[in-house]
């Protein structure tokens, strides 16, 4: 994959269309922050041309999205930067973001500019609009389509109390929390924890390993020895990959649970059997190929950077080309009422309820957000990734002949509880 042909072609395509009459001041400047290059690119890659693809595919259909699409190698300094060219004279409409330190350190300049940011964070400190809830500084600018890490967690852990309860356990189970010591894998930390212990869990200590490939074995061997029942994975799959292939090694058997960046198609091929039974929020309602009006749109799509329609594309890219629509369509809102300027963005954000972008029926999950409140959806859909037999072969002829699996666990619809918001 050429990611610079990839980064550049969302701008090419408009400034084609620009070309062909399109009046380049009739054209809404967007700024797309990706990771390509850097630790988390093993889902930043597929997440990112979900992105970029939409605005492209949307540019072929009479659209005028001007997109700069910048691979900023998850370094928050070059994200900050990147905000200042965007936040400048020619300045964008709206940012597409990625990482949760790069897109906390925004929050403050995204509502002093009044600038709108779905980002592919999902920290729950993103979710208070207003700083009501006293849990996070306001963040009026903030969206993200899917559960937050947070929610997600919850979900996690109130189907793990139950799945203990069906175990006919008498003991309390244990939980533990794993991932870097960094922004993104911490976020949820302390929801997660506190409401382990409030389902009665005994909450361990946390086991930290890098976001980045590695040799976690020590790691395995302590969470053996601490006989952890339920843990929690919260890096991205490159790590996660790791650890769940030393851990198999060591004989570990807890319950893996990863976050929505921690497994995918392309992380159960890689991991083999290890990946086996891992359990996993998914963000979409289906995963490629499944059964959904939507599914068509989607493949189309697709087709922006896969001319020949063969490519078998991760849950990622799917939750990439809602996260675009839904800002797409706040954009066209915007545009209809009173300009497509940032604070106009933001209040498209508002206008609909159960909203499901155009075309993408069946796909996408129901979100509202409101100006008090921006946890798009409660509900969690947790499936369990299920590997079997050898995984030498291409992601799309594993998940064709069932090697590789998604299988749906429960719908968690968790309660909006008012203390939970920002946390």
């Amino acid at each position: 994959m050429k990611m610079k042909t990839l980064l550049g072609s969302v701008s090419l395509l408009a400034a084609v269309a620009a070309s062909g009459g399109m009046a380049q001041a009739q054209s809404v400047k967007l700024g797309h922050l990706a990771d390509y290059s850097g630790p988390t690119s093993d889902v930043g890659t597929p997440f990112g041309q979900g992105v970029a693809d939409t605005f492209a595919w949307a540019n072929k259909n009479g659209g005028k999205y001007d997109v700069d699409s910048v691979d900023y190698g998850y370094q928050v300094p070059r994200a900050i930067a990147q905000y200042k060219k965007w936040s400048g004279g020619d300045k964008v409409a709206a940012i597409l973001g990625w990482g949760t330190a790069d897109t906390e350190a925004l929050t403050g300049f995204l509502a002093e500019d009044k600038i709108p940011d779905i980002s592919a964070s999902y920290a729950g400190a993103l979710t208070d609009p207003t700083g009501a809830g006293g849990k996070a500084k306001p963040a009026p600018y903030n969206f993200f389509y899917g559960p937050s890490y947070s929610d997600s967690l919850r979900a996690m852990l109130t189907w793990a109390a139950e799945d203990w309860k069906t175990k006919g356990k008498s003991e309390k189970p244990k939980y533990v929390h794993m991932g870097a010591n960094h922004p993104y894998p911490n976020a949820p930390k302390e929801a997660g924890e506190t409401l382990a212990k409030e389902l009665g869990f005994d909450v361990l200590p946390a086991v930290q390993f890098a976001l980045t490939p590695g040799d976690y074995s020590a790691q395995c061997l302590t969470l053996k020895s601490s006989g952890a029942n339920y843990a929690y994975l919260g890096n991205t799959a490159g790590s996660n990959i790791s650890v769940l292939k030393a851990c198999k090694t060591a004989g570990v058997e807890a319950q893996f649970m990863g976050n929505v960046w921690g497994m995918d198609e392309n992380a159960a091929k890689a991991a083999g059997d290890a990946a086996n039974g891992v359990v996993f929020p998914l963000r979409t309602a289906v995963a490629w190929g499944g059964n959904a009006p939507g599914m068509k749109t989607v493949q189309d799509i697709s087709k922006m950077s896969d001319a020949a329609g063969t490519a078998y594309r991760p849950v990622h890219y799917i939750a990439g080309v809602c996260t675009a629509l839904y800002m797409k369509e706040a954009i066209d809102w915007a545009a209809k009422n009173g300009g497509a300027t940032g604070e106009n963005v933001k209040k498209g954000f508002y206008q609909k309820k159960d909203w499901v972008p155009a075309g993408m029926e069946g796909v996408c999950n129901p979100s509202t957000w409101t100006d008090k409140d921006h946890r798009g959806t409660l509900k969690v859909d947790l499936y369990r990734m299920k590997v079997g037999g050898a995984t030498d072969a291409p992601v799309a002829d594993l998940v064709k002949n069932g090697a590789v699996k998604l299988d749906k666990v429960k719908t968690i619809d968790l309660p909006r509880k008012a203390e939970w918001l920002g946390w």
